[in-house]
């Protein structure tokens, strides 16, 4: 018997219908967005039997799963919702907007015992198993220092159809930080346990309120320095997103620009520049159309499997909370005018 699923927010939800329908142990029986004449196309596109624009009815519709594709702000009310209904829940980025909903959303999942997870895309990526590789085969010693660096002009995506701001120009940028901040940790297998952050102000489009580019520095719990940078109102092209750590024996560094390449120098085999090395090769798995190649449905088929073996999601809820609450943290720092704030840790004491 197949999971039924159903998904909500059908702009950045399309590529989970195409990917749910594709999976053999699942299948879309509904979709849900405001927009009717969306919820009826992406319907009838993607042959789905029931389309909604109320996320509560897309919930009485009987589905297993939920995947929560609308904007940040809702993520962990509708999260929640779906859960308390013993609905499992795949989740977009961030997993929360305040500090109170991460501690809401872990216990929502002690309570349930349903499954949740955050579908950041980016720790799936195929280039990241190549810093991995680096970082945990021990090529560069001990990490004591990362960046990563997600920057972004998203301002056309700041204005609805009638002209009015979006939440995209509400979000502080930092708390956009699991596209970077979620790889690192992914990696280092630790977590912030302290947060320091500074932003621009709004200076490249004032008529839209957002902030320019927001800054993180964290202190994880083992001791290593992490530096976050995050920008959605600014000019530049093209995105850019970069990861480089250093060991004590080496660096590992990402590709910076497109004709850049991933390098790597390390010191016991005495290299006199940074030598260029091969990213790791594409997962086998289907090409889904939204930019982030095959990593998705590596993501989902993973959470598939966590349901139906009754075992961690790759992502689970705290984790999630990981990736999710040291950019909130961050962010109030700077409103503090940079003054450290601690990390919570969502697990049970």
């Amino acid at each position: 018997m197949k999971l039924k699923v159903g998904v909500v927010g059908l702009r950045r939800g399309r590529v989970y219908v195409d990917v749910f329908k594709r999976l053999p142990e699942t299948e879309v029986v509904a979709v849900c967005d405001l927009d009717q004449s969306l919820a009826e196309g992406t319907a009838q596109e993607f042959k789905v039997p029931a389309y909604f624009t109320d996320y509560r009815d897309m919930l009485d519709h009987g589905v297993d799963v939920a995947v929560v594709c609308t904007p940040a702000p809702l993520h962990a009310a509708q999260s929640i919702e779906a859960m308390k209904r013993g609905i499992h829940v795949l989740s977009e980025v961030p997993a929360a907007y305040t500090l109170e909903e991460c501690s809401q959303l872990a216990e929502t999942v002690e309570k349930t015992g349903v499954k949740y997870m955050m579908a950041e895309n980016y720790i799936f990526l195929p280039y990241m198993k190549t810093i991995s590789r680096v970082v945990n085969g021990g090529l560069i010693g001990r990490p004591i220092y990362v960046e990563g660096e997600y920057v972004h002009d998203c301002r056309y995506l700041m204005r609805d159809d009638k002209g009015g701001l979006t939440w995209r120009a509400r979000l502080p940028p930092i708390q956009y930080c699991t596209h970077n901040l979620g790889p690192i940790l992914r990696i280092l297998d630790d977590r912030c346990k302290i947060a320091v952050g500074m932003h621009t102000g709004c200076n490249v489009a004032p008529e839209l309120k957002a902030i320019d580019l927001e800054v993180g520095l964290f202190k994880t719990v083992k001791g290593v320095v992490v530096k976050v940078l995050n920008g959605f109102s600014v000019a530049r092209e093209p995105m850019l997103v970069w990861f480089v750590v250093y060991g004590t024996k080496g660096v590992v560094e990402g590709p910076r620009c497109g004709w850049d390449g991933f390098k790597l120098y390390v010191e016991a085999l005495g290299m006199g520049d940074m030598a260029r090395i091969s990213p790791s090769t594409r997962y086998r798995a289907p090409e889904i159309p939204g930019g982030h190649g095959s990593s998705e449905y590596i993501l989902a088929r993973g959470f598939v499997r966590s349901i139906l073996e009754d075992s961690k999601p790759p992502i689970d809820v705290y984790e999630a909370l990981d990736y999710t609450a040291p950019g909130i943290c961050a962010h109030l720092s700077a409103e503090m005018g940079g003054k450290p704030v601690e990390v919570p840790d969502f697990r049970k004491t």
